[in-house]
């Protein structure tokens, strides 16, 4: 192959990938622009000033972020040393684990912050802890698969070079797991920012209470503040892919 093909060729790669980087915010811009053509076309309702203006909408995004990003931050710090620990445990401490972070997602996610406020009330504080009860198990899932899914031979192989346990373990095991621990991380991220919305009904604030503020009164508050909340996790998952991008070896990802 001559060096003009090669070179053409990696120039074609180059561009493509350039265009899957930007696809995502691309395609939302376009969604945003197609909301706002929709928008135009709902009549409007008497709620509309008091809901639809910068120093409301703004409130909530901002209290909306807030709720998403210390969710999702406590999960990430609790859920990816947990998962490691249970892989590398007995059984008998993995079953129990699972046994709660399975019984977090099958009860409803409004179910759970209707207990959480009959214990602690309302506020944004039972509204994060119900959303990390929530976005747990996709974190802990992926690290322990990840962590279990390491070929032995590459452990056996890192020991016999003289590494302990632990250093094989943060050197080896974890680097090789990184691409499912990410998968698992966005996959929380967008549950939680979705989820996060259901913080409306005990006070937790959010893009929910715009939603809220438009059922059954203006179908347009109701437009906003879904495709705010729709552009929000898919710009977040978004993010969160350019660090993976950058954390995760490309082999390992490929």
């Amino acid at each position: 192959m001559s060096v003009a093909a090669v070179t053409a060729r990696g120039t074609r790669r180059l561009s493509l990938s350039w265009l899957r980087l930007f696809a995502v915010p691309a395609a939302v811009g376009i969604g945003i622009a197609a909301s706002f053509g929709v928008f135009q076309t709902l009549a409007p309702g008497p709620a509309d000033s008091g809901v639809l203006n910068s120093t409301f909408l703004e409130s909530r995004f901002v209290g909306h972020l807030a709720l998403s990003f210390i969710s999702f931050g406590i999960v990430a710090l609790v859920g990816v040393p947990l998962g490691v620990l249970i892989a590398i445990g007995a059984r008998p401490f993995r079953v129990l684990v699972f046994l709660l972070a399975n019984l977090g997602q099958a009860v409803p996610g409004i179910g759970i912050l209707v207990l959480l406020y009959a214990w602690l009330g309302l506020g944004a504080e039972p509204t994060i802890i119900g959303l990390v009860i929530f976005g747990l198990l996709p974190v802990l899932r992926n690290t322990v698969a990840g962590i279990n899914g390491v070929d032995p031979a590459v452990i056996e192989s890192a020991r016999g070079m003289g590494m302990t346990r632990l250093q094989a373990l943060l050197s080896v095991e974890i680097p090789l797991a990184s691409a499912l621990i990410f998968a698992g991380l966005r996959t929380t991220l967008v549950l939680v920012i979705g989820t996060a919305t259901l913080g409306n009904f005990i006070g937790g604030g959010g893009l929910g209470d715009v939603i809220a503020s438009g059922i059954n009164r203006s179908d347009r508050i109701v437009l906003v503040g879904a495709v705010m909340v729709a552009a929000l996790a898919l710009l977040a998952d978004w993010a969160l892919s350019l660090v993976e991008r950058a954390v995760v070896p490309k082999r390992i990802s490929a």
